[in-house]
């Protein structure tokens, strides 16, 4: 597939505003090439290319909106695509909370796109099979793990005269690793927008560690425990807190982030000192679209956590006209600031405590306190003296990430954790945290 250039895609777009008869129109082009390869029990199972190209047109009329999509784009697709959108729009219902078509934006280039990235060909993808099946055969274990890369390109445009356009690449590795008689177990993660920050052998060799250590798990009675969560562990847990700042939720009564008798909880100090968070489009580590492909609107570096207290909300243009506030880009990333010590080192300043290498199968138990339940997997060791003494059971736990945030004893060098222009991406550190709650215990491996 062509990955169309800025010049291209301008050109499809005018075009497509002139079809218009509309009273506004919106334009967003995408197209991407995914490559991918999988394995599992030691053997490729599956690889292959996915490219597509996609055009979506929205129109209105007053307050009658409609979208049509098309991956043609001859002149006379185009126009029907257009056409289309038209004729739904005709017969939709108004729209009450429809808010015309954003004006010009300055959408300040973000570095999305990685040459050694977009190189990435089926080579490589087999190299990284190759080499994370060899290092697990070479300790008996059996290893099963999917790679995954992207490149591509976003446009956007509307009859205000809006258009941006930029090219991007990501990557995402998972790896598990397992004994023969399937009582040990280990997985690591990784991803990066560069291939030259990724090395699919490092990952396996920590998921190798991981199942050889967690043979011979121990039984450790549920109850309040001194955590250390690795990154990816915290992810899945905090992962959801971000994407629960709607500022129309919490002003509704429908979130953490409401005030009893009304309004929300922005300024206040929910969390420790510790804690503070922001989104910035331009980290170089994890790097978004200087837009939010929704709304059209920019992005902005923005402070969300400051030293524990909430900074900002997220509006929407509806809300935020409704409230007499200003909409900015939704975030696409998170940023959380940590120290300078590894997880190694935090386990070394451990007396006693439990570390965590995944947390998954999680789900919301009470919206209003972020109450989540879920599983450890993959990797749970008891931690004495400053060192890891034994493998432990897995455990269900009960726990939301306000309180989880409230009890942080220390925190390590944040790291990439997952991501495209899809999927959120963040970056955060290890954390050690007092009295996290496991329940119960359970019977993953």
């Amino acid at each position: 597939m062509k990955i169309l250039t800025q010049e291209e895609t301008k050109r499809i777009c005018d075009k497509v505003i002139g079809y218009s008869h509309a009273d506004e129109c919106r334009v967003q082009i995408s197209g991407s090439r995914q490559g991918n390869i999988r394995y599992a029990r030691n053997s490729v199972s599956t690889a292959g290319l996915v490219e597509n190209t996609q055009l979506t047109v929205s129109v209105a009329f007053g307050k009658r909106q409609g979208t049509a999509s098309i991956n043609e784009f001859d002149d006379k697709s185009l126009e029907k695509a257009v056409r289309r959108a038209e004729d739904v729009a005709r017969l939709a219902p108004e729209n009450p909370e429809f808010l015309p078509a954003i004006k010009q934006q300055d959408y300040k280039a973000s570095a999305t796109f990685s040459d050694a990235s977009a190189a990435i060909d089926p080579e490589y993808r087999a190299e990284v099979a190759a080499s994370s099946i060899n290092a697990c055969r070479k300790q008996g274990l059996v290893a099963a793990g999917f790679f995954v890369d992207n490149t591509g390109f976003a446009t956007i445009a509307n009859s205000n005269g809006v258009f941006g356009h930029q090219t991007y690449t990501d990557l995402d590795f998972t790896v598990t690793t397992r004994t023969e008689d399937g009582r040990g177990s280990g997985w690591a993660t990784r991803a990066a927008t560069d291939a030259r920050r990724f090395n699919a052998r490092e990952a396996s060799e920590i998921a190798i560690e991981k199942a050889l250590r967690s043979v011979e798990a121990k039984a450790l009675e549920p109850g309040r425990y001194t955590v250390i969560l690795e990154p990816a562990a915290t992810s899945e847990i905090i992962g959801r807190m971000f994407g629960a700042f709607d500022a129309r939720q919490a002003d509704e009564g429908r979130s953490f982030l409401s005030k009893k008798g009304g309004g929300n909880r922005l300024g206040e100090k929910l969390f420790d000192e510790q804690v503070n968070v922001w989104a910035d489009p331009w980290n170089p580590e994890v790097p978004v679209l200087p837009w939010d492909s929704a709304s059209m609107l920019a992005r902005h570096r923005t402070d969300v956590i400051k030293g524990g207290q909430i900074a900002t909300l997220d509006y929407t243009r509806f809300w935020a006209a409704k409230q007499g506030q200003q909409a900015f880009g939704r975030h696409g990333n998170m940023i959380m600031a940590g120290g300078g010590k590894s997880t190694e080192e935090l386990i070394a300043n451990t007396k006693k405590g439990v570390l965590v290498t995944r947390t998954w199968y999680i789900r919301m138990v009470d919206p209003q306190s972020l109450l989540l339940t879920g599983l450890t997997r993959d990797g749970t060791f008891y931690i004495e003296n400053g060192k890891i003494k034994h493998p432990i059971k897995n455990f269900r736990f009960n726990e939301s990430p306000v309180s989880m945030l409230n009890n942080i004893e220390e925190l390590g060098k944040p790291v990439v954790i997952g991501g495209d222009e899809v999927r959120f991406q963040m970056l955060i550190p290890p954390m050690k945290v007092r009295d996290f709650n496991f329940t119960s215990l359970s019977d993953a491996v």
